[in-house]
Formats: structure tokens, sequence, C-alpha cells
């Protein structure tokens, strides 16, 4: 059984509605189709943790974005649930989804900088990676061992350019190392990018087209550079 197929047997248990679960994001449209996937299931607070951005001025910018977005998914949760009232006399709790909380991480580039020495050149996908992934889900467990949440998990498994088997291995070395319940994932799957690109369009949210640290923007640039 794939991860998919685990987490979509998780989601249809009855006694799962209304765990907890500490969800890392790394940014606004990575985090669009999880939380519009999850949300009905579980009571999800984003932890927005990347010391990998490390120019500050993009991280804040990133951080604002994934802000405004939940905001905008709460505000329509909100409406739809007093229109239910007025037009029913009650909403019908069972099936509406769960308010999203948020909480800003640590922000700390100057850990992440000093854990990636000597992988600098490494190429995107490769071990800076593989630290940059640990770092944050390790600091998701921990938080979310100290908070008592059900579950943690994170937006990366999204990306079509990060490896989802050797995050989901981090992401559960860490939880067993920490004490919580890591929730594997492959949002790829079920076109999850592909509907993350039309949730971002519908949302007007802030797309980069690189995934965070000056390395991977240095290499992103050299690639369009090629291809004029």
């Amino acid at each position: 059984m794939n991860v998919q197929e685990e987490m979509d047997k998780l989601i249809a248990e009855p006694d799962t509605r209304g765990k907890t679960l500490l969800l890392q994001a790394c940014c606004a449209p990575c985090s669009s189709y999880v939380l519009t996937y999850l949300r009905s299931t579980f009571r999800i607070t984003v932890l927005y943790f990347n010391p990998n951005i490390t120019a500050e001025e993009e991280y804040r910018k990133r951080a604002k974005e994934e802000q405004r977005f939940i905001d905008a998914l709460n505000a329509e949760l909100e409406a739809g649930q007093a229109r239910a009232q007025d037009e029913n006399g009650e909403g019908d709790a069972g099936e509406q989804p769960f308010p999203i909380n948020y909480i800003d991480g640590r922000y700390a580039p100057s850990e992440f900088l000093e854990a990636v020495k000597g992988y600098e050149d490494c190429p995107e996908g490769g071990d800076r990676c593989a630290i940059c992934f640990r770092m944050r889900l390790a600091e998701t467990a921990k938080l979310a061992a100290g908070g008592g949440y059900d579950y943690f998990a994170t937006t990366l498994t999204l990306s079509p350019l990060k490896n989802a088997e050797l995050i989901n291995v981090i992401g559960a070395e860490e939880g067993a190392k920490y004490g919580a319940n890591y929730l594997p994932s492959n949002f790829k799957k079920k076109n999850g990018n592909k509907r993350s690109i039309e949730l971002s369009k519908e949302y007007g949210l802030y797309r980069q087209d690189y995934c965070g640290c000056s390395f991977s923007k240095a290499e992103r640039e050299r690639q369009k550079a090629e291809r004029l």
C-alpha cells in the first residue's frame, strides 16, 4: 500500500476527524492544495518554519502570503456557516471543514547556513536538500510533541522536484526521536501539484520559481540563462 492510500484510509476512519495536525508549510502555493485536502478531517495548525530562506524580505513575503491564504479560507468557512445558519437554522457541523490556525516558527537562517557548510554546490535535490528537510521536520516534530498534537506533516511532498520517499523517511525518523506521530504523504498524487497551481491562480497567490535558499535561486538563474 502506498502512502497516499494509507492517508486516504486514515481520513476515511470516523475517529480521525477532529484530530490535531501540525503542518510545516514552505509557502502558500504548496500549502493550498494540502489545506483544502485535509481541513475537513484534521484541526490544522500551520507552522511556517523555513530557515533555508536566507533572504529576509523573501522569507517575510512568503510568511505573509501564507497567512493571507489561511485568512481567506477561514473567512470563506465563516461565511458558509453563516449562510447555512440563516437558511436552515443550524449548520451541518459534521460536514464542515475546521478553521485553520497559523504560527510563526523561528527565523534561523544562520542555523541553516551552518548546517549546509560544504554542501553549497550540491544540485537541487541532493544532500543539501536532505539536510534542509531534516532541519524543518525535526523542528516540527519537536513542536508537535511539545504541543500535544496528534500528528505532524509537511507540504514538502507536493513539489515534483522533491523526493517524497526521502522526506517520509526523515519525517518518521524525527517523529520517533521526539515522540510525535508523523503523517506520511505524497501530495503530488491525485493531481495535487496541478490543483495547487489552479488554487494559486484562483487566490492570486505569490508563486516563486525556486525553493527558497540562495543556492537553489542561483541554480534556477543559471538554468534560465542557459535557455536564452
